[in-house]
């Protein structure tokens, strides 16, 4: 059974900064608590100028890989599944994303950016993710809005488990959400409400 209160999600329209903010949340833990043990990735949108031509999955150590691209034209990549005008590299992302989910006693916290149409390509991450959410660890994703009101099944799943909390971005609410996702989980880690 998993510890109530320990998932936060957070959900907005593409743009909007969910990654920039989990990826900000995460900085001010390792500054506050450089000790702390934090596994995971998040995902990164890859630019030619003003385009947007692809995404990456970066570690938390640095690692980083394809995720999807909208450029590559190889024979392999022809039998990759699409996201729009995307390709999606599912053994690229995961080589880099399935081995940060793997549960392990010693980890304090797990990023998870982002629980999508393109990650869900993988047959093991959503399995992976349940492990994480049922395991006592505290555990920070991200996930998309609802397209034309139709909710991923598994995304759907996650919003709705008794112990997560939905946090929907926009761009007047950035810099409180920061704050209020930072301070609830220093409270949790602190409170020891994970052990």
């Amino acid at each position: 059974m998993s510890a109530t209160g320990k998932c936060f999600l957070v959900t907005g329209p593409p743009g909007v900064g969910k990654t920039t903010l989990i990826i900000r949340v995460l900085e001010a833990l390792k500054l506050s608590n450089p000790s702390l043990k934090i596994q995971g990735f998040y995902t990164r949108e890859i630019r030619d100028g003003a385009e947007r031509v692809g995404f990456e999955v970066v570690t938390l150590d640095g690692r980083r890989g394809p995720l999807a691209s909208s450029k590559v034209n190889s024979l392999e990549s022809r039998r990759w599944p699409n996201v729009g005008r995307f390709k999606v590299d599912v053994s690229s992302f995961e080589s880099l994303a399935l081995p940060e989910l793997q549960v392990n006693e010693d980890t304090d916290l797990f990023i998870i950016d982002e629980v999508g149409k393109m990650e869900l390509f993988s047959s093991s991450f959503f399995p992976a993710v349940l492990r994480v959410l049922e395991s006592k660890i505290p555990l920070l994703g991200t996930v998309p809005i609802p397209k034309f009101g139709r909710e991923i099944p598994e995304v759907a799943r996650l919003k709705n488990h008794p112990g997560a909390t939905v946090y929907t971005l926009n761009t007047s609410s950035r810099d409180a959400m920061k704050e209020q996702i930072y301070s609830n989980l220093v409270e949790l880690l602190q409170n020891g409400k994970i052990q």
